[in-house]
Order: structure tokens, then C-alpha cells, then sequence
């Protein structure tokens, strides 16, 4: 049952900006993906992060079932690919869009991403709704020119790259 302190914590979390990402687990075979936004680092030493998937969705038990896990940060250009991982396609058909390769693990990476984190799932803790699936990269690759895609306030927005200035 969704109360009134549910919704208003839904929307105060629609205001916190978050990285738009593909998170894809299986091979090029048999991939399976969902769009999350629900993903940030744990800790650098050693590279970890976490993944949020929602218990109820048809992609978690191929993350139960494998070790791999790659997360695909997703460029400005890239809203259409965000929107159709979130659709109802078949997984087979999801992966219709875009390019697709592996790298280390096995599951599929985007060749387009802006950034690929190539994860073995270290353990997985179930909270709430969702589970927490931490991953230790394994490998990654950077695509550092192109514009970020976050979601904010339940639109996704466009974050000019900005090439770095060094001091001297």
C-alpha cells in the first residue's frame, strides 16, 4: 500500500540528480539489461559500486544467477537507449539498439557508453523493495568527450562536458 510518507519520500528522491546507466548482466547470446539510475561508487580501493534493482523486476534473477555485471553510463545522446531498456521489449529485443561487445566478465558492455564499469558481483543485500548489488570492477572504459545524462525531477538533462584545465 503506498501511504502519503511513500509518495512525498518518492518525490524528495526525484530531486536528487542521478547518472542514467544500462546495467547488463548474461552474454551476447543471452543478454539481459535494465535502465537504473540507482548506482553509485562504494569505495576505490578495491574499485566497488553498488547497483539497486527492484525485487519485482524480470532481470533479477539472471543477477542472481551469473557473477557479472556491467554498468553503462549513458551520454546525452543516449536518452532513446534509456527509454527503451525501460520498456517492455524482450531482452533480446532490447538489445536490438546500440552496439554491443564484453569485455573482461562476459556481460555485455555498450561500445557508445560514456563509461563502461565491467563489475563481478561480490554480494547482493535485499532491503526493502530492492536488492543491492555490489560489484568490484574488473574493467573499465572511458569515452571522455562526449556529455553526461543524468535524470532529475523525473526528466532526463544534459551535462556539458567540460575538457579539464590543468595548473602549471
Amino acid at each position: 500500500m503506498t501511504t502519503n510518507k511513500t509518495i512525498a519520500y518518492r518525490d524528495a528522491m526525484a530531486r536528487l540528480g542521478a547518472a542514467v546507466t544500462i546495467v547488463t548482466t548474461g552474454t551476447l547470446e543471452n543478454p539481459v539489461g535494465f535502465t537504473a539510475s540507482a548506482v553509485c561508487s562504494v569505495t576505490d580501493t578495491p574499485p566497488t559500486l553498488l547497483v539497486c534493482l527492484n525485487r519485482q523486476s524480470r532481470s533479477r534473477a539472471a543477477f542472481y544467477e551469473g557473477a557479472a555485471m556491467c554498468v553503462n553510463v549513458l551520454s546525452d545522446v543516449q536518452q532513446n537507449l534509456a527509454n527503451h531498456f525501460s520498456s517492455p521489449n524482450t531482452m533480446q529485443k532490447r538489445f536490438d539498439l546500440g552496439a554491443w561487445e564484453t569485455m573482461i566478465t562476459g556481460a555485455p558492455a555498450l561500445v557508445e557508453a560514456l563509461v563502461s564499469l565491467d563489475c563481478t558481483i561480490s554480494h547482493i543485500v535485499e532491503v526493502g523493495t530492492h536488492s543491492v548489488m555490489f560489484g568490484t570492477v574488473r574493467a573499465l572504459c572511458n569515452h571522455i568527450t562526449a556529455n553526461g545524462l543524468v535524470y532529475f525531477n523525473r526528466t532526463y538533462h544534459s551535462l556539458q562536458h567540460t575538457p579539464k584545465k590543468f595548473l602549471e
